[in-house]
């Protein structure tokens, strides 16, 4: 492995897990065995859900391919080295936001922050990977692909 990075997603997991703490408190107090402490279950459990798919983002870079995934390894994504052409350390704007999105430069994967590597295949389809390491990873990439 030449390289290997997960990055957390401290604010996402902060509101998430407030937004439980919310859906806790409100059941609590309405009780659960009503209309709202029915709907809320449902709610905590797709927080959860969410919590756990998109807690964190994780790239590697192995001899022949590049890989990232979200959390447990959701939406897992591969791409050989010999198909990037061109990487480069770019700045996502806010409106992006973060998870999983279609973007005016392609594709964004992305868990915090607006720093991300802007990937260009030879094919020339482009995508972002999100990170707080880009400098790593551009020159582990870089001197991959040469």
């Amino acid at each position: 492995m030449l390289y290997k990075h997960t990055q957390k997603a401290v604010l996402v997991m902060t509101l998430l897990a407030m937004s439980i703490a919310l859906c806790l408190v409100v059941a609590g107090t309405n009780g659960w065995n009503t209309p709202v402490g029915y709907s809320l279950y449902v709610v905590i459990f797709l927080l959860s859900v969410l919590l756990w798919l998109f807690g964190s983002l994780t790239v590697e870079v192995s001899g022949e391919e590049l890989r990232h995934s979200f959390g447990p390894g959701f939406w897992k994504k591969k791409y050989l080295l010999s198909d990037i052409e061109k990487v480069e350390t770019v700045r996502n704007s806010w409106i992006y936001g973060w998870g999983i999105r279609l973007t005016p430069h392609g594709w964004l994967y992305n868990v915090s922050g607006l720093d991300a590597v802007e990937i260009t295949l030879r094919s020339g389809r482009k995508f972002r990977i999100g990170s707080d390491d880009t400098s790593n990873l551009v020159s582990t990439l870089a001197s991959s692909i040469c």
